[in-house]
Order: C-alpha cells, then structure tokens, then sequence
C-alpha cells in the first residue's frame, strides 16, 4: 500500500486507481486488524432494500459489541468495517464472519442470506469469504471502473438512508473530502474484539451449522461440507439449463437474448436473479458463462438442456504454456464462484 504522496503519484501514473488492500498491518501479516462485512446485492436487488440489511447490520454489530464504518462498494453495494484487535488468525476471523452473516441472515431472511452458491440466494448476500486469507475488497476512495467513475465512499451511518452510490464520483468527492474530511478518521480509536462473535460460532456448529463453502481456488478445508454447487448434486435444489459459454462477456450474453427468443413462456417469469452470469477462470485467460435458474418456471414450460450457444469454453489448461513450455491438461481447472 502506498505511505506517502510519491508512491500515490506513481500509482496513479500507472492507472491504478483502485487499490484492494489486505486487512492486515504490514508488522503482523498473520493476524487481520479488520472483519469486513460485504453487502453485495444479487441481480434485481435495489439500493433501498441494501439499506435495510444495513440496518440489521449495524444492529446486529450494537448487540454483539462491534463498532461499524460503513461505505459504499463504489458499485452497487456497501461495506462495513469493523477494526478488531489483531489477536486472531484468518480463518477465525472468517469463522466470525460466517456467524455474523448468519445472524444477520437470521433476523431479516426476507432480505439476506448468507449461502454461498449462487442460485441459492436472494436479496443481500454477506460474503464472509472476503474474510478468507488473501481475499481482498476496494479500499475507501478507490475509484471503480464504472461510466461515472464512482468512489468507494465512506459513511457516517446517518447519511445511508439520504445518499445514493452515485452521489459519489470522481467529481464529487474532492468537495465532500474538502466539506467533511474523513468519515472513517476515527477507526483506529476503536479496535473490537471478537469473542463474543466466536461463541455464537461455536453455538451454531452446536446446532448444526459447522462451515460453509469456501471460494473454489482454496484448499479444501477440514469440516468443509462438500464443495458441489446445489445444481450438480444428485438431488439439485435448483433447476438450471446452462445456456452459454463464450470468451467475451457479450457474447454470453447475445446468446442468452437467443434463448430468451426461442422460450419467451420461460423468460417471461424468470426473476431477475435466475439468470446466472459467471465469470471463470482458466490457466490464461477468463470467459463467462450463463446460466438459467427456472425456479419461477411452471413445470410444464421448463425448456430442457440445450446445445451452448455460444460454447466457447477457452481450452487454455492444454497445449502450451504462456512461456511456450508444453504441459499436461489437469483433471479439473479451478473455477470462480
């Protein structure tokens, strides 16, 4: 992270203006000094009803002792941080988080959920994993690649109910910061410990909530539960069709139009959190793939499984290497949630 207005300048002069810091300080890389809770909205998910998990965010952290620093994502979401004494390693802290997001998951169901596959959720998802080790958010101020290059802005809590993610841009915060300073200056007077957040852990482990799924890349964890997305388990959840899978994002895309076009009974009843868009990751190269909850589908009118279309799943983990070095196709190739 960049110390002084130097390193700042030659950050920018390369156009890294959104910085994704880890939640640790640079003399203790083992222990965070931050919980973060993510708010991140599925498809279809307004910012009014982010509000209201907020609410029930900074309730929840009230009764359990923690002080919140909320600000927008700099997207469609928010986050909230929480300074903790950095007494406790990663996986604690995501332990922390996972009970967290459940207890909020808890008292709003209507409006949160903590589930990790995707079409398994609804309204406000609290990713705990951005607590995993090496997993990392945009950092207050980093301005986001969106058409009005808005900020990641921080927030008193009184002002969510007034502002919009859109007040903040690359035009506007200069004179908010020149206004009001910092709403985040005081952080670091506020340090919280986790305790009581891990003895609600371990009740609900006592109840029949032990881990949840960690993000695919990571090492398989001991009381993991299995790691099968709901829709390929023997017995799916959820009923998909996988429509496309394509290099470019809008391709995906104009295919899934092409699907719509032919089933227009499916598509007329299908929220907007049915269509699932994924991005992946191969050895080299990313791609996105498309698929379709039909959930909200009669019966009756469920399209079956089709060809892809496109399907153009980049076959970049065989053949050779970006250094011309010829390799072995593994068994499987590590996928992004």
């Amino acid at each position: 992270m960049p110390r002084d207005a130097a390193a700042l300048t030659w950050m920018a002069n390369l156009a890294c203006l959104e910085l994704h810091p880890h939640p640790v300080r640079a003399d203790d890389l083992d222990h965070p000094d931050e919980l973060r809770v993510d708010l991140d909205p599925v498809p279809g998910v307004d910012w009014d009803q982010i509000r209201g998990v907020a609410r029930v965010v900074r309730a929840t952290l009230d009764d359990f002792g923690l002080t919140g620093w909320p600000k927008t994502s700099g997207s469609r979401g928010m986050h909230v941080y929480v300074r903790i004494e950095p007494r406790w390693t990663f996986d604690a802290v995501r332990r922390a988080a996972l009970a967290f997001a459940r207890e909020v998951e808890r008292r709003a169901p209507d409006l949160a959920t903590s589930k990790w596959w995707k079409e398994e959720r609804h309204g406000v998802f609290l990713d705990y994993n951005q607590n995993a080790k090496d997993r990392t958010i945009a950092a207050a101020y980093s301005v986001r690649p969106t058409p009005d290059a808005r900020v990641s802005a921080p927030l008193a809590w009184e002002e969510i109910d007034a502002c919009e993610p859109g007040d903040f841009t690359l035009a506007t915060m200069p004179a908010r910061f020149a206004e009001i300073g910092d709403r985040h200056a005081a952080i670091d007077q506020h340090p919280c410990s986790l305790e009581r957040l891990l003895e609600l852990s371990e009740r609900q482990e006592r109840e029949g909530l032990g881990d949840a799924p960690w993000p695919p890349h990571y090492q398989k964890q001991p009381g993991e539960p299995a790691r099968v997305q709901p829709s390929r388990r023997r017995t799916p959840s959820r009923p998909l069709v996988e429509i496309a899978r394509a290099r470019r994002k809008d391709d995906a895309l104009a295919g899934l139009e092409r699907w719509k076009a032919r089933h227009p009974e499916a598509a007329a009843n299908l929220a907007p959190a049915d269509v699932l868009v994924d991005a992946m990751r191969g050895r080299f190269h990313t791609w996105t793939r498309i698929r379709v909850n039909l959930q909200h589908v009669p019966v009756e009118a469920r399209p079956a499984q089709e060809a892809l279309d496109p399907d153009e799943t980049p076959d970049d983990w065989s053949g050779v290497s970006a250094s011309g070095t010829p390799h072995r196709r593994p068994s499987r190739a590590r996928k992004a949630s």
